[in-house]
């Protein structure tokens, strides 16, 4: 499988797709999800997953960044189904880290969209002042907050976000997530359809690149220390990875 770019996203295609997963990576980083995401993406691809990854740049007006990345995505979906897929109808998930859960709710309640569920890693619902320290200096005058504010966004979701299958993962070593209060939200609104998960990690542990350990003809005792230092690099990352993946698909067995 090889990355490729359709519409300004960036596309991964399994051999016998079973499902397509929109994802939206945390902000700053998205620029670039096939690279700074990679290992995760590929790993969901390798189950059948066709991965759409819209890169995205972070302004204060997230409303509009929700409009531009669905409407990118569409447009993907349509070459896909038109050059690959040949019309037949795919499970659509959404999946999101830090700032793209944000942007997976705001699509969820703004828009009329299909979705089969939504997987929201590390969510982030800061206010602009907590989120960019330096803002206050930026506009002294003035003041500057996220278009729709933390607590706007809260009650949008209350009200009219329309995906009922959810899972929250957060991470045990994370100050920034605030999945716990998101739970309460949707809970309230799906009785009984929220799935929360915390794994051990941090905020950037979605973020672990992938790292490969050559070995060479014979297996030595430099080889089994590089699969040690592996091992310990990303047991966190595939915690993760399972735990969306058994999500994604309860029956199925991974390694």
């Amino acid at each position: 499988m090889d990355w490729q770019e359709i519409s300004g996203n960036w596309v991964l295609v399994p051999p016998r797709p079973t499902a397509i997963v929109h994802f939206l990576g945390g902000a700053f980083v998205a620029t670039a999800p096939h690279v700074t995401y990679r290992r995760f993406l590929e790993q969901l691809a390798t189950q059948g997953y066709v991965i759409v990854a819209t890169p995205f740049v972070n302004t204060f007006d997230h409303t509009a960044i929700a409009k531009s990345v669905l409407k990118e995505f569409e447009q993907a979906l349509e070459t896909l189904y038109a050059r690959v897929l040949h019309k037949r109808y795919l499970p659509i998930y959404g999946v999101g880290h830090s700032m793209g859960c944000k942007l997976h709710l705001l699509i969820g309640s703004l828009f009329s969209v299909e979705r089969s569920g939504n997987i929201l890693i590390a969510f982030n619902n800061f206010s602009a002042r907590n989120a960019v320290p330096l803002v206050e200096q930026f506009s002294p005058i003035f003041a500057v907050e996220f278009t729709p504010s933390p607590l706007e966004t809260n009650q949008l979701v209350a009200q009219r976000y329309q995906v009922r299958r959810n899972l929250l993962v957060n991470f045990t070593n994370d100050t920034i997530d605030q999945s716990a209060k998101l739970a309460n939200v949707l809970q309230t609104r799906f009785p009984g359809m929220i799935a929360t998960q915390t794994l051990s990690g941090n905020h950037l542990t979605p973020l672990g690149p992938d790292v490969s350990w050559q070995m060479g003809d014979v297996f030595t005792p430099f080889d089994a220390i590089g699969q040690w230092v592996r091992q310990g690099v990303y047991r966190e990352l595939h915690q993760l990875e399972r735990t969306v993946l058994r999500w994604l698909d309860p029956l199925a067995s991974f390694s």
